[in-house]
């Protein structure tokens, strides 16, 4: 929060990469990081694969930035989107950006919004390459963002990743901070996983919380009774 309000946040949305139904789960996600002042959406509505956003565009209040494809294979809807975003850089009137796209093409441009001292945040497929995901604060995959159908709402525990592809991460995240007994705080864990691997999202694991996320790993102690909670690997049995 900056001086006792919500962080200000520009919304840049890149439609040629992003999906129309992400738009609802986008906004409520964006709704906990800040107020999203400017919405903008680049694309060439002209085309048939854009009708999807018709309907959804005033729903949230997106402005659309039309941008036509005159060159096969040329995006002038990603310089439309740059051009806008060093705009509201040099504002000042932002405290961060969400950067939506699946495209690595953002990368430099997460990497400049940082070292002006504002809050990058991606959203993207989980195809999204590596380096754009590490440039953000934090990284969204849009599949947890999704409506889920109704049999996957019977069954919260269906994720895209077993449990167990979290559990080295996690390992390294408390080794980095655990005390001499190798505990360490629930909060400080979430905290420093967010540090080490800003694309780190229990709901990938089929999770809505850290805690559900260690349980279903079975290998963590979690003391529920201390206060901070907190957490450690289980001891090995000899």
């Amino acid at each position: 929060m900056a001086n006792g309000r919500s962080p200000r946040l520009a919304v840049l949305i890149d439609a040629d990469n992003t999906s129309a139904r992400v738009a609802e789960g986008l906004f409520l996600e964006i709704a906990k990081l800040g107020e999203a002042s400017v919405r903008r959406i680049y694309g060439d509505f002209a085309a048939s694969a854009m009708r999807g956003w018709a309907e959804v565009l005033p729903r949230h209040a997106i402005v659309p930035h039309q941008n036509f494809a005159y060159t096969q294979g040329k995006n002038s809807a990603d310089i439309a989107l740059v051009i806008d975003a060093m705009d509201l850089l040099h504002s000042g009137r932002f405290d961060g950006f969400c950067l939506v796209s699946s495209d690595s093409d953002f990368t430099r441009l997460a990497s400049r919004i940082r070292e002006q001292g504002l809050d990058a945040y991606g959203f993207g497929q989980m195809k999204t390459p590596e380096a754009f995901r590490q440039a953000c604060k934090r990284f969204f995959f849009t599949e947890n963002l999704m409506p889920q159908p109704a049999e996957s709402a019977a069954a919260p525990g269906a994720g895209k990743e077993p449990p167990s592809r979290a559990a080295p991460l996690i390992r390294t995240a408390v080794a980095e901070l655990e005390d001499d007994e190798g505990w360490i705080a629930l909060g400080a864990l979430g905290t420093q996983l967010q540090k080490i691997a800003p694309d780190f999202d229990t709901r990938t694991y089929g999770s809505s919380k850290l805690s559900g996320l260690l349980d279903k790993t079975g290998l963590f102690e979690i003391d529920r009774a201390a206060q901070p909670i907190r957490v450690r690997l289980k001891p090995q049995r000899r």
